[in-house]
């Protein structure tokens, strides 16, 4: 297959990792000649529960049965978009109260921006450098990575940058911006957690100035971090949340969250302000709906930050300079650009998959399901200090 892949598919970069895929199970994915490879990376923070979790599968074939696609977002009373919006809002401060679900953590950002804009008459958008929010020329213009947008300028006008977790930085919100977007660990650029109170530094000049706090939890939420959302552990509560990736469990979903009051400018003057054809596809909803029961009816956010823990105390060696992150979105930074390219290769070799960071070329991610056990994290670890040892 791998002649048809490079000939036929549209590549993302000069060289893939072209693993043939026959199936997967768990915490394995199996290539074509059956070999097995734990699975580190969880299709990048987005197979929460594994891959072929039971409850997901069977919520998205009994939606199947029932029905697909019959309307454009917003029309139709689907059962799934309801209980999969119900099922978010329970598990978010009373401020956060109205669900606009998309197809993918990039469209929600796009909804979220147009919303900062819509709800404060303002124009000017602060993010971070070395952020990433997405690949559409929108999310782009908020994603401070020059490297990746200057092939593409013009983007939106109206965006600075701020440096995260600079306080005098701070001082650039002013009463000319609508928002300030954060992720709430910066995950491109090395699984860069916030320090001390600078979350809540920034939501309370963002109050002072009348802009708006946007957290992007597209990584962070869903239990990745051992609580629900990842700004639960920094004291915040934001404006307007972007959440994807591991809410579908597997599947392409997408949401941004406000208030009712804010997420009512959508609607009218003029209606349509944001629109979306797929947006929440009943068997999508159905998958995020088990995914989200599942988390939260489970022992898996306490379990996130206990395997934290022992990936830790495991994980110790010269050539790992630090582990970055938090609960189960950890980044090993290495001595070297080359050892975190060797070791991220060679493990996959010896059936281990790891994988990069967009903008820290000196960490290989370790992002499990949440569903990983103590024996498979085991199992991981010890192939890569044998690597370590090796290369």
């Amino acid at each position: 297959m791998k002649a048809d892949f490079l000939k036929y598919q549209a590549q993302t970069s000069p060289y893939p990792l072209s693993l043939e895929i026959s199936h997967a199970q768990g915490s394995y994915i199996y290539d074509t000649s059956k070999n097995p490879y734990l699975d580190f990376v969880a299709g990048v923070s987005a197979n929460s529960l594994g891959h072929n979790h039971p409850k997901v599968s069977e919520a998205i074939k009994k939606q199947v049965d029932l029905y697909t696609h019959v309307m454009v977002y917003g029309e139709f009373i689907q059962k799934p978009q309801l209980a999969l919006c119900k099922a978010l809002v329970n598990t978010l401060p009373a401020s956060l109260s109205s669900v606009y679900l998309t197809n993918s953590g990039t469209e929600a950002t796009e909804g979220a921006l147009k919303l900062a804009k819509r709800y404060t008459n303002r124009s000017e958008i602060i993010a971070a450098k070395n952020s990433y929010h997405g690949n559409t020329q929108g999310a782009m213009s908020v994603s401070g990575a020059e490297q990746q947008n200057r092939a593409y300028r013009p983007l939106l006008p109206g965006v600075r940058f701020i440096t995260y977790n600079d306080l005098t930085d701070i001082d650039k919100i002013t009463q000319k911006t609508a928002a300030v977007i954060l992720e709430t660990i910066q995950g491109g650029a090395g699984f860069i957690v916030p320090e001390h109170t600078y979350l809540q530094q920034v939501k309370k000049k963002c109050e002072e100035v009348g802009a708006l706090l946007i957290l992007d939890e597209i990584q962070t939420g869903i239990g990745r971090t051992g609580t629900f959302w990842g700004f639960e552990n920094y004291n915040v509560v934001p404006d307007i949340i972007i959440t994807g990736k591991g809410l579908g469990g597997g599947m392409p979903i997408g949401a941004f969250i406000a208030n009712h009051e804010m997420m009512s400018v959508l609607s009218t003057n003029p209606t349509l302000g944001h629109i979306t054809t797929f947006g929440g596809h009943p068997v999508i909803a159905a998958a995020g709906l088990a995914t989200v029961h599942e988390i939260t009816q489970s022992n898996l956010l306490a379990e996130a930050k206990r395997k934290e823990e022992l990936i830790r105390s495991l994980l110790k060696h010269p050539g790992i300079e630090e582990i970055r992150g938090t609960g189960l979105m950890l980044a090993l930074i290495m001595k070297s650009e080359e050892l975190a390219s060797r070791l991220i290769h060679t493990c996959l070799e010896e059936g281990l998959i790891l994988f990069f960071l967009l903008f820290e070329k000196r960490a290989a991610r370790i992002t499990p399901p949440l569903t990983i056990s103590d024996e498979e994290i085991v199992k991981g670890c010890s192939i890569i200090l044998k690597v370590l040892n090796t290369i």
